[in-house]
């Protein structure tokens, strides 16, 4: 029941943010063209602050041994998602098939997952988790953006990691791990708040895609539908049937697969505005898979917790 209580709390928080920014767009507070400005803020400051927050945290051998571990069972976890998502979406989705490939290979952990994992295993559970978000955002900015702008040469995929400013900020985050640099107070809080606006921006620009398109009528796409299920039922399903072959069990194993069985991410409608892409399809996507995550998220964690 916790879980379930915590689940439905983090949506109801969501859904409340998602309302503040379509109610900016209906009364002109800000104007459809915000939306742009956002997505910069979020993929230069926000997200890159956030990855470098995540690893302020105090070093630990034992810790870094289970970092390593989980950064390995992220890799193989998203590479599943992923692998999942392009072949059922290999064609017939039209002009929405790069979305509907991100939509389904990348999931909401940071939020969605995060008070989860802090009610079921404290704060070592979510340097765990800090990890799973390192390796998310590194395919992220490389076959995420192979995905959504069909540049997917080496020669491209190089340029996209040097132009991407959260890459820097994992190597940084590692090395402060890793070195133990130590990062003065003022300069730790100061990454912290603005790490801390990930998720109020990104929904508040979901919000502004959904005031802007027709949600009925995005209701009534198969393709949505069909998205959203392999990301919340197929791919959790898949992955936690591969690590029961591999025997992979244990705390990392099973913070990283609550992780993986969270909805579509909240940045893929940061992606569609950012690569022109059907924005109002990234929004639904978003806001229905969240939605329905209140009940396929504590589930999933229940089962992993038995």
């Amino acid at each position: 029941m916790e879980l379930a209580v915590i689940t439905f709390w983090q949506v109801v928080t969501l859904f409340l943010l998602i309302f503040t920014g379509a109610l900016s767009v209906k009364t002109g507070i800000l104007p459809k063209e915000a939306k742009s400005i956002l997505a910069n803020l979020l993929l230069y400051i926000v997200l890159p602050t956030m990855v470098v927050n995540s690893y302020l945290v105090e070093y630990s051998e034992e810790m870094s041994r289970s970092i390593g571990q989980a950064f390995l069972y992220s890799i193989l976890a998203i590479t599943v998602g992923l692998a999942v998502s392009v072949l059922v979406h290999r064609g017939g989705a039209g002009g929405v098939k790069p979305l509907c490939r991100f939509g389904g290979a990348f999931a909401n952990a940071a939020y969605m997952g995060f008070p989860l994992i802090q009610a079921l295993f404290g704060a070592e559970g979510l340097v765990y988790a800090s990890a799973y978000v390192t390796v998310f955002n590194v395919f992220l900015f490389t076959v995420g953006v192979g995905l959504m702008s069909a540049e997917n040469t080496p020669r491209s995929i190089l340029k996209s990691i040097l132009s991407t400013p959260v890459i820097f900020a994992v190597v940084i985050g590692l090395l402060i791990y890793y070195l133990r640099i130590p990062v003065p107070k003022v300069l730790a809080t100061t990454i912290g708040y603005l790490g801390s606006m990930n998720t109020p921006v990104s929904m508040m620009m979901t919000g502004m895609l959904i005031a802007a398109c027709n949600m009925g009528g995005m209701l009534k796409n198969r393709q949505l539908w069909k998205t959203i299920a392999f990301r919340l039922l197929v791919i959790p399903a898949v992955c936690i049937a591969l690590f029961m072959a591999l025997g992979l069990r244990g705390p990392v194993a099973q913070v990283v697969l609550l992780l993986e069985a969270c909805p579509v991410a909240a940045i893929t409608s940061v992606f569609a505005v950012r690569y022109q892409q059907a924005d109002d399809f990234a929004g639904a996507l978003v806001v229905v898979s969240t939605l329905l995550s209140v009940v396929t998220l504590p589930l999933c964690a229940l089962l992993l917790t038995m």
